[in-house]
């Protein structure tokens, strides 16, 4: 069976590259997400293809807001979304209005984790020199689902070097 909802785990250790046997397993998660909406409908994408769904302002009482250059407002949503413990959500800007308004979100990415069941919110920041209107029902942002893993830790008392080793920023080239 091979699909998109399937994963197959390699149980093989990483330390014993010689060691060629192969133990692994077929694992299909349950990528239903859960959203409860106050006002609008489930979240959609802007094509076939798009990998994230777009997310609307949720200012009904107030109709609309200004953010002002180099202001940040946090942008209710009225989305809540009950997603499943290995899936997060992420937002992201919309390039659009960062790249035409200097609408971005104030901490980059934001990350939804699969335990939290509060109103998805939206940070906006204006890095832009003039006041920009949000409107009720604008897409401020999208929303991108995405699996992922919690490993167990384990002290050593060094990990194994690399040719790269320490080299950090930079040290691959520009």
């Amino acid at each position: 069976m091979n699909n998109n909802n399937t994963y197959y785990v390699d149980t093989n250790e990483f330390t014993n590259p010689k060691n060629y046997e192969v133990n692994s397993y077929t694992y299909v998660p349950n990528n239903t997400v859960k959203i409860s909406s106050s006002r609008f409908p489930v979240p959609t994408k802007g094509t076939d293809g798009a990998a994230a769904y777009d997310i609307q302002a949720n200012l009904h009482h107030e109709g609309f807001l200004i953010v002002e250059p180099e202001e940040t407002k946090v942008i209710p949503t009225g989305i809540t979304l009950e997603l499943p413990s290995h899936l997060m959500a992420l937002l992201l800007p919309r390039s659009g209005l960062a790249t035409k308004h200097g609408i971005t979100l104030a901490n980059a990415v934001g990350l939804i984790d699969p335990d939290y069941r509060g109103e998805v919110k939206v940070a906006i920041k204006n890095t832009g020199k003039e006041p920009f209107a949000i409107k009720d029902g604008d897409r401020i942002a999208q929303m991108l689902i995405m699996g992922f893993i919690s490993p167990e830790f384990v002290s050593v008392k060094q990990v194994f070097n690399t040719a790269r080793g320490s080299g950090g920023f930079g040290s691959t080239g520009v």
